[in-house]
């Protein structure tokens, strides 16, 4: 049976330490609970869920999207099903963690004299998760029904590409019958009074340049080397790199999602000391704004490689081809959300959403930490219990915007 509602937070079925909320001893046990690459503990996220989807008295259904990979999917049902739905996504998954950096066990979920959570996924993104379980609950205990159809969604493998999870369920048959009209997904904390909205993120794209040489012993002047041709690619990267970070730096009208970031991170070669290689390769991550022409962009690429020598060539691990998602489709977020502070952002790195928009679903990414800082994949991450609170009340409000949206000229 669901609890009654007892003050801010409406707890789950576990009991409370000693005058704490029982949305935040919630919210502490889903921390604990070590769903960390590179082995996470996923059933443990299972036997969670299906507690709580229990408790909420709302059908879970589990799709293996691949071996030991599971999706799972809580549904509150509308009075009017027919009409498309809204979708609340979360990982369950979280980064792995350098202990000896951390002030306290990142799967302890030490709360501080200050209510300060400290726990690896405080941030990213296990507090969305029981905001949006401790907000449906509030929801049904006042006895409230969506007009929308509403699904909760929990994906693993987001941390890793989401190559096993959102990325593969899209293309799922289960997907399609959910007919989702609106997604909401994860965003950043703001160390700021305003809440953060994503409508659009960066494109991630993986690539390694190979560089072929002459070889030779280590004692010469040999001509054409791999190294030389190296050494180019990584400048004219490296330069466009400070040019991005300079027009970040100069301009007040730009976030980090609106320019392009290049980072050097793997570098290969070599045998021996004394000898050189035949061949050299350097990989690199970069995040390329939708704004931007990607075919435009490809060919800078190509240019840069043919300036560091013949030969020398580029293949990609990872290419995100993603647009700027039409703005309009974002107008019934800021109705619906024209009594709270926003700042419209395009996400930095890379969610779940990339795959939702890719299938023509609008997706917003959002996370209601204002007044937190940004540490998301950092040691030492926490989220004080007071934020953690005020953000169920947020999604309490939220969800029935959302759910009530009357009927578009293609769903009549």
């Amino acid at each position: 049976m669901l609890p009654d509602k007892d003050g801010p937070g409406v707890g789950g079925g576990q009991s409370s330490p000693e005058g704490e909320d029982p949305s935040v001893s919630l919210f502490r046990d889903y921390l604990r609970l070590k769903t960390v690459h590179p082995e996470p503990d996923y059933d443990a996220a299972l036997r969670f869920l299906d507690r709580i989807a229990e408790e909420l008295q709302l059908p879970m259904k589990k799709i293996e999207v691949c071996p030991g990979r599971v999706v799972s999917i809580m549904t509150w049902e509308g009075t009017n099903p027919s009409l498309k739905s809204i979708l609340l996504n979360s990982h369950t998954d979280v980064v792995p963690v350098f202990q000896e950096h951390w002030k306290y066990d990142a799967f302890s979920a030490f709360k501080d004299a200050e209510g300060n959570i400290y726990a690896r996924g405080s941030q990213d993104m296990k507090c969305v998760t029981i905001q949006y379980i401790q907000a449906v609950r509030r929801l049904k205990a006042e006895g409230w029904k969506p007009m929308r159809t509403v699904h909760l969604m929990f994906v693993p493998d987001e941390e890793v590409g989401g190559h096993k999870g959102m990325e593969t369920f899209v293309k799922h048959p289960e997907f399609q019958k959910l007919n989702i009209g609106f997604a909401l997904d994860e965003g950043l904390a703001n160390p700021g009074e305003p809440f953060t909205v994503f409508y659009g993120e960066r494109n991630p794209w993986w690539i390694t340049v190979h560089c072929p040489g002459s070889p030779g012993h280590g004692s010469r002047f040999v001509e054409n080397t791999a190294a030389e041709k190296l050494r180019q690619v990584i400048n004219s990267f490296l330069d466009f790199r400070e040019k991005e970070k300079h027009r970040l730096n100069t301009s007040e009208c730009f976030t980090l999602g609106d320019v392009t970031t290049v980072n050097m991170t793997m570098v290969k070669g070599g045998v021996a000391y004394n000898v050189i290689p035949a061949e050299m390769d350097v990989s690199f991550d970069l995040r390329i704004p939708p704004t931007v022409n990607l075919q435009e962009f490809e060919r800078q690429i190509k240019q840069w490689c043919k300036e560091a020598g013949e030969d020398v060539t580029y293949e990609f691990a990872q290419v995100g081809t993603l647009s700027l998602q039409c703005v309009s489709s974002v107008s019934c977020w800021y109705l619906r959300c024209r009594n709270m502070t926003l700042e419209k952002e395009i996400f930095p790195a890379a969610t779940d959403s990339r795959f939702i928009r890719a299938v023509g679903i609008p997706a917003i990414g959002f996370s209601p930490m204002n007044r937190t800082p940004i540490l998301l994949h950092d040691h030492n991450e926490y989220l004080n219990e007071q934020v953690f609170l005020k953000g169920i009340s947020v999604y309490e409000r939220l969800i029935p915007a959302l759910a009530s949206v009357p009927a578009f000229p293609d769903e009549a």
